[in-house]
């Protein structure tokens, strides 16, 4: 079933990108320029050296420790010509591959550790992504993440940043960060300010915990799309529901195993997931991180799981389906996405 497609042709296919975290997703290359301009003390100047930091591999025992790495991510992404300059370069290796759609996720809050105020973090990453839509076309949303370690009130604010960003660009709130010991029902107030100015949300959810964490993301923060949901499958009821309701899911598979929520491609539950009714969706996470692009995981799936074309384009399909996106401007481009694939 795999012999009529390849990694090009995937490459040459619209697709989408729903979960993809800026600072987990900088070129090699540009992390290292940046450093040597910003006078910041990395732990190595080798590139290869450098590399090994920042991929995960075997060496990545959890989530906890996939997130390390972002400490040296962070550290050049402090001012605001570097964030505008790492947005645009995402969007264009996101375009280069046939990405039409994209949206990207960071906390502002993360970004002020060299004074930058929170709005103005948020300004130069929208610049960047503008840039990016002038030169090449493709469209982008923000998403403004809550970090659960920093507490309830950080929350709020990033919440409050959503509300003020509306309509420049932020399309949605989210949670991230560990979810052991930090249950997204502590979030609340912040997820209610969205719902209350009729913004969507999402939430990192059933990675490093339980199903009970998807259970509260849905049921009291009123998550409309589910970061990862790996563990879904731990509650047969819950799963019926977020079937039944079309709540999609953000599964970002290379980053699943290296974070030992799934032990290999071919036991991820994703194929169950689809084959059950659930709207899943394809990220990348971190392509930085994990080393990859959206069709590096499309073409994970096909040879994981065998895919043919028509479950390949039901997939791709599914991303622009849960974009976060005005139901009107979402119609006309599936429309467009639909003959673009028939051409191919």
């Amino acid at each position: 079933m795999t012999a009529a497609l390849s990694l090009e042709l995937i490459q040459r296919l619209p697709k989408t990108e729903l979960h993809c975290h800026l600072d987990g997703s900088l070129r090699l290359a540009t992390v290292l320029e940046l450093a040597r301009a910003q006078g910041v003390a990395l732990p190595t100047f080798d590139a290869g050296e450098l590399r090994g930091l920042l991929v995960a591999g075997e060496t990545v025992a959890s989530l906890e420790d996939y997130l390390r790495a972002f400490s040296i991510t962070l550290s050049v992404l402090q001012r605001e010509d570097a964030l505008e300059r790492c947005a645009y370069e995402l969007a264009e290796d996101a375009w280069a591959e046939g990405v039409r759609y994209l949206e990207v996720r960071y906390s502002p809050l993360l970004h002020v550790q060299q004074g930058l105020a929170p709005t103005a973090v948020i300004d130069a990453v929208l610049r960047g992504l503008a840039a990016a839509r002038r030169t090449y076309g493709i469209r982008t949303g923000l998403i403004l993440s809550a970090i659960r370690t920093l507490g309830p009130e950080a929350a709020l604010q990033i919440a409050q940043m959503c509300v003020a960003y509306k309509h420049r660009g932020v399309v949605a709130l989210d949670l991230a960060g560990a979810e052991d010991g930090f249950p997204a029902k502590r979030y609340r107030e912040a997820y209610a300010l969205v719902a209350e100015n009729n913004l969507n949300c999402t939430a990192h959810a059933g990675e490093s915990y339980g199903a009970a964490s998807i259970h509260q993301a849905i049921h009291l923060c009123g998550a409309r799309r589910i970061g990862h949901g790996t563990r879904l499958v731990e509650d047969a009821d819950l799963l019926d529901f977020v079937t039944d309701q079309r709540i999609p899911l953000e599964v970002c598979p290379t980053s699943n195993v290296q974070t030992r929520v799934a032990p290999s491609w071919r036991v991820h539950p994703l194929e169950f997931y689809l084959d059950y009714g659930v709207c899943v969706t394809i990220n990348t996470d971190n392509r930085l991180m994990s080393e990859t692009t959206a069709s590096k995981e499309l073409w994970g799936c096909v040879e994981a799981f065998g895919w043919g074309r028509e479950r390949l384009e039901q997939v791709v399909m599914n991303g622009f389906e849960a974009a976060f996106l005005p139901w009107r401007e979402k119609q006309e481009l599936m429309r467009a996405v639909r003959r673009e694939m028939q051409g191919i």
